[in-house]
């Protein structure tokens, strides 16, 4: 997954640098202080998502994904959007771990958000930290422990009302190892998972 990071890494610092480079092109009325969008990002939305995952725990994970985000954004007059967000998902990851199962039984982040908007369009890249609820199964019995690591993400979000907008997001998440308790020993699990999410958001 080294690649993955590469790239996401990369696309952080273009977003970082159009802003600026289209700082110099002309305004409207040569004034800064007009906004060259007639959609403004500013302010406070919640929302909804539904996706798929995949990835690796000592073996192919995968499974559906639904939940929530909430989260705020300010515009600056340049076109550049900065913001925070927290969401969490509800996961059916899951997948073989030696002789028992495992399951991500949910996933959260708490992102900050940086993209670049024109008019109603933005693309966007994210980065923060993750956590993840586990549980191993092993002939009939489970042993739940919560993983702390990292997510990374691009998306591209569109208004379709000035308080509706739509939006489809890739997170790469990397968990940190946890030892599990199971009837035939201890299990050290340690996860990494890919997440393409589609949501909707409403604008407060």
């Amino acid at each position: 997954m080294l690649s993955v990071k590469k790239f996401l890494l990369t696309s952080v610092a273009l977003l970082m640098v159009g802003p600026a480079v289209a700082g110099d092109l002309p305004r409207y009325n040569n004034n800064p202080q007009v906004y060259r969008n007639l959609f403004n990002w500013t302010g406070f939305y919640a929302g909804v998502h539904t996706g798929w995952g995949w990835g690796d725990a000592a073996g192919d994970i995968s499974g559906g994904l639904i939940g929530g985000q909430i989260g705020y954004n300010y515009q600056l007059v340049s076109g550049m959007v900065i913001g925070a967000e927290t969401d969490i998902t509800i996961s059916a990851i899951d997948g073989p771990v030696g002789a028992g199962r495992f399951d991500a039984d949910y996933i959260g982040t708490l992102r900050a958000r940086l993209g670049y908007s024109w008019d109603r369009v933005m693309l966007y890249a994210t980065g923060g930290l993750a956590y993840a609820g586990g549980s191993v199964t092993v002939a009939g019995l489970s042993n739940d422990r919560t993983h702390y690591g990292y997510a990374l993400g691009l998306g591209l979000e569109g208004m379709i009302t000035p308080n509706l907008s739509v939006r489809l997001e890739y997170l790469y998440t990397d968990f940190g190892s946890r030892t599990y308790q199971t009837i035939g020993g201890p299990v050290s699990v340690g996860f990494d998972a890919s997440l393409l999410r589609a949501g909707v958001n409403y604008r407060f």
